[in-house]
């Protein structure tokens, strides 16, 4: 990864905005001309107990993880079938697709979506050469990661020095974070991949959290 020398194209999109999402895909269709692989990254977080949460941000949460996937597949399958080239599909979930946390109802829900959507691609893609798969990481260090270790602190009672070493990364077999290039990795293997022989599945990304 650190020797590619290809040149990056910026679009700003809201994937949940359907008008946004389809000018995004044909921008990228007109400037490269086709479209290989998407990667399925968007993604947002609330922590809160089910009791308390409110119905707009469960909308929100499911919208951003689902429409998001929605949108953007329908828009880039179209494109991929229409050149007759095939492609990858690769969404991002999260070990909360396989498994629950507390806090994090709309996560997991959206999570566990993911992989429904995964499936179906693979199996409605595979006569026009497109793959999908799932990659499902545990905590990786990120922002979104950063902000929510003080709010489950807050929730919980607890330091933030917990929440990292005894919720976030009690079940991996090292105490270490998921990395970015960890998921790069995966997501250039997937991508690469040549034939349907390895479609509509997932892999866990999680230093041993979960082992499947």
């Amino acid at each position: 990864m650190k020797n590619f020398t290809g040149k990056a194209l910026p679009i700003k999109m809201d994937v949940t905005n359907e008008i946004e999402v389809n000018d995004a895909i044909h921008h990228v269709e007109s400037t490269y001309g086709h479209i290989d692989v998407l990667v399925c990254n968007a993604g947002i977080q609330h922590i809160c107990s089910l009791d308390t949460l409110e119905l707009k941000d469960w909308k929100k949460m499911l919208a951003v993880h689902l429409d998001g996937a929605f949108l953007t597949s329908k828009a880039c399958l179209r494109s991929m079938y229409k050149g007759k080239k095939g492609g990858s599909i690769i969404y991002i979930g999260s070990v909360h697709s396989k498994e629950a946390s507390v806090l994090k109802a709309p996560y997991v829900t959206a999570k566990h979506g993911l992989e429904g959507i995964c499936q179906v691609v693979a199996k409605e893609g595979a006569l026009h050469g497109v793959r999908s798969n799932l990659i499902c990481p545990g905590f990786v260090r990120t922002p979104l990661v950063d902000k929510q270790i003080p709010e489950q602190a807050k929730a919980l009672n607890i330091s933030e020095e917990d929440v990292i070493k005894k919720i976030m990364l009690k079940d991996t077999v090292d105490g270490l974070f998921t990395t970015p290039e960890d998921i790069a990795a995966v997501a250039l293997f997937f991508a690469s991949f040549p034939t349907n022989a390895l479609t509509g599945q997932s892999l866990v990304v999680s230093h041993g959290w979960c082992m499947q």
